[in-house]
């Protein structure tokens, strides 16, 4: 009997120890910078801008299996689309992930009207130069 209360003890411990733990914070992504509206327009600022109208070209994110490069269309300040202007191709196996990952981070960027979406699992680096790239264009839409 003993060693069962040292057990459940021990454990109880254990839970309430883990419990009082500050959860884990998702990291921020190297080189996206949050937006700020007050910022001022820059000279690659389309006409309509002001309204969140109009495609906004995004910066080419490197990546270890290339750049990856977006364009997003907005109306209104909301995203209508999202083109892909540059994605890793230079195999099959890069094609192939492209083909699978790129659809879903669109899809996800117009359902969260944002960049701040979850990487497709199996397309790490090309789903965080998509996110960098449409963060940098929808920077340029609010500027």
């Amino acid at each position: 009997m003993r060693p069962a209360v040292l057990a459940t003890t021990g454990i109880s411990a254990l839970v309430v120890t883990l419990l009082a733990l500050k959860p884990h914070q998702l990291p921020a992504l190297a080189g996206v910078a949050p937006r700020s509206p007050t910022a001022s327009a820059s000279p690659h600022t389309p006409a309509g801008a002001s309204t969140g109208t109009g495609t906004f070209t995004g910066d080419p994110i490197d990546t270890q299996y290339g750049a990856v490069q977006v364009a997003a269309v907005l109306s209104k300040g909301k995203i209508t689309s999202v083109k892909v202007l540059q994605a890793p191709d230079q195999n099959g196996r890069d094609q192939q992930i492209a083909a699978y990952a790129l659809p879903r981070l669109t899809q996800e960027a117009i359902g969260a009207q944002s960049a701040h979406i979850d990487a497709v699992s199996g397309a790490s680096y090309t789903s965080q130069g998509y996110i960098q790239s449409l963060q940098s264009a929808l920077d340029r839409a609010h500027a």
